[in-house]
Formats: structure tokens, sequence, C-alpha cells
């Protein structure tokens, strides 16, 4: 039996980053608004099972690996530094349960509907609700915003057991840790999971299949990514494929590439996120996914009238803080503003240290044939970074030549995810290399090294040695 509700300016179906900030933006503009969410819990992924969890669990992994440095600093810690997994375990719940509630106390604040179950499209203007119970409400609908986000990539036919072949949904909620550890995907989950493994005391073995890791990145930034890990006693296989996985009495064994067997307690396969579309109602509406992602244009309209999609579930940009951008957006744009997606959008990795970019990558400007040039200034040149200890990593500046544009920025460093934000700021505006190099950065900080990079990609720095200059006369 069906239950008819009353209608909705907006229903928002998911209540990740994306779904959430959008039914509250809709509400703000004086909407009335219902929010449809499967699991028991708000946040999606992002909260649940990915930025919030992890960034939790990677913090005590870093304070782990800062007390093993402190030496360096001049610290003596007695005895060896301990910790208990399930009290991190606990601390990293606590965490998720506020989060949880600080959403739930939004909705109530801006007086937004929310109802509990699988929600789809039911054709123009309809959206249901199949409860756990399996009875079905519906929703009248003005406009639709679909924020159904991903899932965590599957290898086909590998062993389909959760204790010992796993994704991020399960690694970060591990009642106990593994002793041996094999990572299938470099990538920023791979690469993350690497650096917080390895402090806890578990042998981790990276594979990634591309000749580098992090391969969407800046190559330097990822080959320095890579130093770090091996430095640490990782053991980073690339170019290299995962041939067979198979389940054993005593864990995993994987057969690479390369003739190396490697066996383990688990294997974490780190390959990528497909998108949830598979059980939204799209067919009801007439739209069509393009290997699995809703097609949408920077209004974040579908090709259906009146529904909206955002997030992961879109393809364009799988990061927490691109889909809130675009549920912004979308929530305007559907009640008749007329605002386009279109900010540059910087991207972050939580490894120790960090790396962070935003813009095109010196490899993605040298295929697109742009004339550039690059400025480069690594860190441990700089006074804080020397007083604190931070000296490692780098910062890259890509500006057009022609127009000194500001192409791109990547730092390697301490709190990497924290400065890029400057060249994203400068970005957003449409501003130049110049107008980076001109800001005035507090001394002493490590974001001086964005200036820098600035200043070096112009030809001006100050702090770097001058460029050897070749001269090249043409033969006549």
């Amino acid at each position: 039996m069906t239950k008819q509700y009353d209608s909705f300016d907006i229903v928002v179906i998911g209540s990740g980053p994306g779904g959430y900030v959008a039914a509250l933006k809709a509400a703000q503009l004086g909407a009335s608004v219902a929010v449809v969410e499967k699991q028991p819990f708000f946040g999606g992924t992002c909260l649940n099972f990915g930025c919030i969890p992890s960034k939790a669990l990677l913090a005590t992994a870093e304070l782990l690996h800062t007390i093993e440095e402190a030496k360096h600093l001049g610290v003596s810690v007695d005895g060896k530094a301990s910790f208990d997994w399930a009290a991190v375990q606990k601390r990293k719940d606590k965490v998720i349960a506020k989060l949880r509630g600080g959403v739930k106390g939004l909705f109530a604040a801006r007086k937004v509907a929310t109802f509990r179950g699988v929600g789809r499209l039911a054709g123009a203007g309809k959206v249901t609700v199949t409860g756990a119970d399996g009875k079905i409400e519906e929703l009248a609908a003005g406009k639709v915003i679909l924020a159904v986000g991903s899932t965590p990539a599957r290898i086909p036919g590998w062993p389909d057991d959760p204790t010992r072949v796993c994704t991020s949904d399960e690694s970060l909620h591990w009642k106990d840790l593994p002793k041996k550890l094999i990572l299938v995907g470099g990538g920023v989950i791979g690469c993350e999971f690497a650096c917080m493994m390895q402090p806890l005391g578990v042998d981790v073995t990276l594979v990634e299949m591309m000749p580098r890791l992090l391969p969407e990145m800046d190559a330097e930034l990822a080959d320095a990514m890579a130093g770090v890990l091996k430095k640490r006693g990782v053991a980073v296989h690339v170019g290299t494929k995962v041939e067979s996985l198979d389940v054993t009495k005593a864990g995993v064994k994987a057969v690479l590439s390369s003739g190396e067997t490697i066996e383990a307690d688990r294997v974490l396969v780190a390959t990528g996120r497909r998108p949830a579309t598979d059980d939204v109602g799209l067919e009801s509406v007439g739209i069509t996914t393009n290997r699995g992602f809703i097609p949408v244009n920077d209004k974040m309209e579908t090709s259906a009238m009146g529904v909206y999609c955002i997030g992961d579930a879109n393809g364009r940009a799988l990061l927490a803080h691109a889909a809130s951008a675009q549920g912004v957006v979308a929530a305007q744009n559907a009640l008749g503003q007329d605002v386009s997606f279109d900010k540059p959008i910087p991207w972050a990795v939580y490894t120790f240290p960090e790396i962070a970019g935003v813009g095109v990558t010196e490899q993605r400007a040298t295929e697109k044939a742009l004339p550039i040039a690059v400025g480069t200034f690594p860190l441990g040149y700089l006074g804080k970074a020397m007083a604190a200890e931070h000296t490692d990593g780098f910062v890259k500046v890509i500006r057009h030549r022609e127009t000194d544009e500001l192409l791109g920025v990547h730092i390697l460093g301490h709190n990497a995810t924290e400065m890029i934000h400057a060249a994203a700021a400068v970005m957003s505006q449409k501003g130049t290399a110049s107008d980076l190099a001109e800001m005035i950065f507090a001394h002493p900080t490590l974001s001086e090294g964005v200036k820098e990079a600035a200043e070096d990609a112009l030809g001006v720095a100050l702090h770097l040695p001058p460029r050897r200059v070749v001269e090249v006369t043409a033969e006549s």
C-alpha cells in the first residue's frame, strides 16, 4: 500500500555532503524541503565511511609517527609509544556520532522533513520511499535533487569475502588490525591507508598497475610520495597488476604480474568508486547514464525537466566539497536562480606529508600544448619548515607564459591541504601568477612557499639561486 504525502518544493534523495547542503540551502531560500535517506544515519559516505573516519584514524597514526620522529626536535620519549585500537575506534565513532547529530539538528532547525528508506523517481514530480518494512510512501516534488553518491568498486572475479577482501567501507571500522595488508590501488585511498597503517605496526604492500602512484596528480608529487612511503618501509609496486587473488586459511594470497607471490592477512581494494545510480528510477523520467554516471550541465540539470544531480553520481568531481558546492548551485537553480558551477576545485590527499592541488598539472598542460612556465620551491628552504622540522616537500606553480594566467598549483608538504586555498582563491577570481607572487604572506609560515614558487614561475625568485641561462645560437 502506498501512502500519499503532502507535496514539497524540493525533494532531495541522499543526505551526504551534497544532499544535506542542497536541502539546507533550499530551505534557507524559503522552500519546503524533504530529504530521503536509505541509511539509518545522515551524512553519506563522507561522514560515515570516508572523509571523517579516515581522518580520525590518520590523526592517531600521524601522532605516532611524530612521536617516533621526536628525537629530531630534541624530545626524548621513554619507552615505546603504543596505542589502544579499541580506544582509537571508539574515538572515531564518537566523532562520527557528533557530526551525524549535527546534520540532524540542522535539518530540524531549517524545518527539513526527513524520510527513511530507499528513494526512487516514480515519474515526473514523484518520489517513492520504500522503508525497511517494505511499505511505500509517495512524495510529490516540485523539483528533485539526486545526491545518491557512489560505492567502492570491487574487482570482478575476486573472492567475495568482506572479512578478507575489503574496501574502505569495511576497513575504516575494523575491530582488529591485520599484521600484513595488501593495498590494491595506489590512488588517494591507497596512499592514505599506507600512511595510516604503517605507523600502527602493519606490514603494508601497495600495488598500483599504472606507472606511478596517484596517476591523476602531478607526477613529481606522486614520485615524491612513493619515496616517502618506501623510506618508511612500505613495499611499493608500480606498473604492476594483481594477476590473481585467493583466500587461504591464513588470509589471502596474491600473485603479481612481476611473478612475485605475496601473502597477507587481508587485502584492501582501493581501485576507485562507481556511481550508485542503478536503483534510482531513472528510467521513469527518461534519464540515461554514461558508464553509470548521470550527465548534467553547469546548472546541475539532468536531461529530465526538474531533476538535478549532484556529487559523485554525476561524475564531474568525486569530492565531498565539490558535492556541497554543486548542492548549493542545484538548490539555487531549482528555485529560479541562474547559477553555474564553474569554480576551480582544489583536491587533497591526507597522507603525511599532505598533498594538495588545484588546476591543471604540468603533464596535462603539456598534453594540451599550452605555453607554460613552471616555478618550484622546496619547503625545506623556509625558516618555518626548518624550525618545525617539516622540511619534506615542495610547491609547484604553473602559469601561462603569454597571458600570466595562473593555471595550477600543486603542493607536497605539511599542511598542504590548508595552504592550497590561497591559490584556489586567486584562481577563482581569474587571477594571475603575478597576483599570487605579489601577495604578502605572514612570516614565518610554510605558505610562503606558494609565493616563492609563483615568483620562480615569473623568473623573479629572490630566495633561489639565479637560473642558469644557456644561450642557443641558430646554425646558419
